[in-house]
């Protein structure tokens, strides 16, 4: 757990250096995205047992196995996520196989047993999250690393949370998979326009609006048009 501001934080998990993320308020916290199987996400509710109490919301920054698939234990719940969240069937059979290829069995099948809680709550553009003493605004931008990106602020505390939008130190894996990279730079530029103190990336530490302004440079250096 590390508090990026006052009750709200950003959950470090080993496993692809993944982060979610955590804001409580009077009545209620939300809960940002969960791990990528059942067992992780046990463990996830267990670590914000440790934190506060209250009962919990859970919204997902974009439809990729690991940022969803570990919700099954924190039910019951609303989950909040973009309207064009969509469930790929066929990301589990791919997951769970490249476990099985890297000698992570466990992983694999904790994948195939994961119950897959789709989202009851969705929004267009912006929605609001009252929490009791503190609103938290979901917004989506537009397509970019994925069709149904959902960036999370915090305006008391002027904290993003970013998904996959953001990844620090740098971009890994297949991050410009299923989205449109020629209208990121784009997204990014909106979040800029938050003005954030902290941003949350989907995966590695919080950084800093001066980092997200870099990695945008680099999106824009790969693909001009997207100026």
């Amino acid at each position: 757990m590390i508090e990026v501001a006052a009750g709200v934080f950003a959950i470090r998990h080993e496993e692809l250096d993944l982060t979610t993320g955590l804001v409580v308020g009077d009545d209620e916290c939300l809960v940002v995205d969960t791990p990528g199987d059942h067992v992780q996400g046990a463990a996830l509710a267990r670590a914000i047992r440790q934190v506060t109490p209250k009962p919990w919301q859970v919204v997902y920054t974009h439809n990729h196995f690991d940022h969803w698939y570990g919700t099954g234990p924190l039910l019951p719940c609303e989950v909040w996520a973009n309207e064009n969240f969509r469930f790929d069937p066929g990301e589990r059979t791919t997951w769970a196989q490249r476990y099985r290829d890297d000698g992570k069995p466990g992983l694999a099948t904790a994948i195939a047993e994961s119950e897959l809680v789709t989202p009851t709550r969705t929004f267009a553009r912006e929605a609001g999250i009252e929490l009791g003493g503190r609103k938290v605004v979901l917004r989506h931008f537009g397509p970019a690393h994925s069709f149904c990106d959902t960036v999370i602020e915090v305006p008391d505390t002027r904290t993003v949370f970013a998904g996959d939008l953001v990844e620090h130190p740098h971009y890994i894996g297949d991050s410009f998979g299923d989205g449109d990279v020629t209208r990121w730079p784009a997204a990014l530029e909106a979040l800029l326009a938050l003005d954030p103190v902290a941003v949350v990336p989907g995966h590695g530490d919080p950084v800093d609006a001066k980092f997200v302004a870099g990695q945008r440079e680099v999106l824009i250096a790969g693909w001009p048009s997207a100026r």
